[in-house]
């Protein structure tokens, strides 16, 4: 579900209507319309009061369930690590990063670049 539903949807939730909740975020009630609509995207400022507004997370808000953290395959394992200790839990995300940075550095390889090319940037490595 996008953003413009989302919004529209934790709104009649709360039963609160389009001019109330743009009086409460202070932003005049055509506005609050098309960030409903999908045809406008709310600023920073406006996106955090709205979910105070709404009572609702910005995660709520911007990203739909299965839209962030782990993919479900890892979900338990991602679990359980958590309850490692410290010693343990640094060598998982050292293990982690150490495989995410050989996937990124396949795919620029694959894509027929370097990784300053790809960035912008000069000298880093």
């Amino acid at each position: 579900m996008e953003f413009a539903r989302r919004l529209l949807t934790f709104r009649t939730e709360r039963k609160l209507t389009q001019l109330a909740l743009a009086e409460q975020v202070g932003v005049h009630v055509s506005q609050l319309r098309r960030y409903e609509a999908g045809t406008s995207q709310p600023t920073l400022d406006v996106l955090r009061k709205l979910t105070v507004a709404l009572r609702v997370s910005a995660d709520a808000l911007l990203f739909g369930q299965g839209e962030r953290g782990p993919a479900e395959a890892l979900r338990f394992q991602f679990e359980a690590a958590s309850r490692l200790d410290a010693q343990e839990l640094e060598v998982v995300k050292s293990v982690l990063e150490g495989i995410l940075l050989q996937h990124e550095a396949r795919k620029l390889i694959q894509a027929g670049g370097t990784p300053n090319q790809r960035t912008g940037r000069a000298g880093e490595q």
